[in-house]
């Protein structure tokens, strides 16, 4: 689960009223995408988690983790056990590209990548085969950017941040020296942000490629730069790149826009992409759409990542949005659930939105919910923590609860320290949870949210 979404969710609650707040997650850890999907050289992000560990130090907070909503509690259970349940659940699903060869080895979602080289104990025994020499990233997001800086950053740096071990490994006996970004559309409707953008120039014994000629806006995108200055400063430091001169020995990060692939090639596994050139039309509504056009291409690869956006996944028990890949709901009521059912996040509205758009989602949430309850319509449980402990005991016994989730964060820290690094991920679901049995457990664990 997001836990920008789910802690957001929890602040509002302990700050606005007096509630018990129980949150659960799948793994033996805490903090979600902060600990699995942002990239390891970006430290500065992952201090997010510091703004909510006092919700962890409250009474009336109870964290429970290694708890499978859907395998050790329903649905059903949880509406038993609390007046209202949230879930924030996310959109952990990859969109897939939808051509022939996209499921030859070689061929992966750039999440499971980001996952693998972040430490995910479900990701962490992939096999990326980087012995060729250039990568393709179909997308060009953040994610797509992070994943570009990871395969070509110098090694020796990376062995400074968390980044897991087996990855740090893998990497330095990489042989990767490009890797190719392809966009669907043009450099003015690129996805990715300015700062990260301009973050690449800053990389040592790295070139960041692009070609003048792609550079050309098309009338409405010539509109779109002329109107807004964050489309304005991408094109100009598009342009910056592409006068700059390719220093002998570097590796590359080369961006092409316009391009869509149409296949991957190989036959027992990925050995080339081919694609299609695309051209800029007004759609139905107005939009510029990507168009493909006669003139194709093709690039040699051994790798091929796609990082295309994501979908959210049905909950057990709950309703669910197939064609818009969300919960359907109200202001975060669930729709067609019944009372005390609530959603925040992009399990709510999709995956978009920045860290503003997740608070001014909670508070709506939360705000659905407080009003509900003031208004006499939602249930009454028929058991407490007590019986949730129970429950849990029996089905879950080796759960880790707050202190068990301190002693793996210090085993993490102290083996750190000892490397110059600030953590050495443990990646081994069995490794987590013993360590984390060196404390007895406390805390419980999903979002629940309790008003009494």
């Amino acid at each position: 689960m997001c836990i920008r979404e789910r802690c957001y969710a929890a602040q509002e609650l302990l700050e606005r009223s007096n509630v018990e707040v129980e949150m659960f997650d799948r793994l033996p850890t805490p903090w979600g995408l902060v600990r699995s999907g942002v990239a390891p050289d970006h430290p500065g992000t992952k201090a997010v988690t510091e703004s909510f560990e006092w919700s962890f130090r409250r009474d009336a907070f109870a964290l429970h983790l290694d708890v499978e909503v859907g395998r050790d509690l329903d649905h059903d259970e949880l509406l038993a056990h609390h007046h209202a349940v949230v879930y924030a659940t996310g959109a952990s699903a990859d969109r897939s590209l939808g051509i022939p060869g996209e499921d030859l080895p070689g061929s992966h979602a750039a999440t499971e990548f980001v996952a693998w080289y972040n430490g995910h104990p479900d990701y962490a025994d992939r096999a990326f085969d980087l012995s060729g020499e250039r990568a393709v990233l179909v997308g060009n997001g953040n994610v797509a950017l992070d994943v570009a800086r990871i395969l070509t950053m110098d090694v020796d740096e990376l062995a400074r941040t968390d980044i897991a071990d087996h990855a740090l490994e893998a990497l330095r006996r990489s042989n990767i020296r490009e890797v190719v970004l392809l966009g669907r559309r043009g450099p003015a409707q690129a996805a990715y942000s300015n700062p990260e953008f301009l973050a690449l120039g800053d990389l040592n014994g790295v070139d960041v490629v692009v070609d003048e000629s792609e550079l050309d806006l098309d009338p409405a995108s010539a509109q779109l730069a002329a109107a807004d200055p964050a489309v304005a400063m991408r094109m100009r430091l598009a342009r910056e790149y592409a006068r700059r001169e390719p220093r002998p020995g570097n590796k590359r990060i080369v961006f092409r826009y316009l391009v869509s692939p149409t296949e991957i090639e190989g036959t027992d596994r990925v050995a080339g992409l081919r694609a299609v050139r695309n051209e800029l039309i007004p759609g139905d509504d107005g939009a510029l759409v990507a168009r493909p056009t006669e003139q194709a291409l093709h690039l040699d690869a051994q790798l091929v990542l796609r990082s295309i956006g994501y979908r959210g996944v049905p909950l057990p028990g709950v309703p669910f949005d197939e064609r818009r890949a969300i919960v359907p709901n109200e202001n975060g009521r669930v729709t067609g659930a019944g009372p005390g059912v609530y959603v925040t996040g992009w399990i709510k509205r999709g995956p978009s939105g920045v860290i503003g758009t997740n608070k001014a989602c909670a508070k709506e949430t939360v705000a659905a919910l407080l009003a509900d309850f003031d208004a006499g319509r939602l249930t009454r449980p028929a058991y407490g923590r007590r019986e949730l402990d129970r429950l849990l005991g029996q089905r879950r016994p080796s759960r880790v609860g707050l202190s068990g989730w301190h002693e793996i964060d210090e085993a993490e820290r102290a083996a750190g320290r000892a490397a110059g690094r600030p953590r050495v991920k443990l990646t081994d679901r069995a490794r987590l949870t013993t360590t984390a049995a060196g404390r007895p457990r406390s805390g419980r664990g999903l979002l629940r949210l309790v008003r009494r």
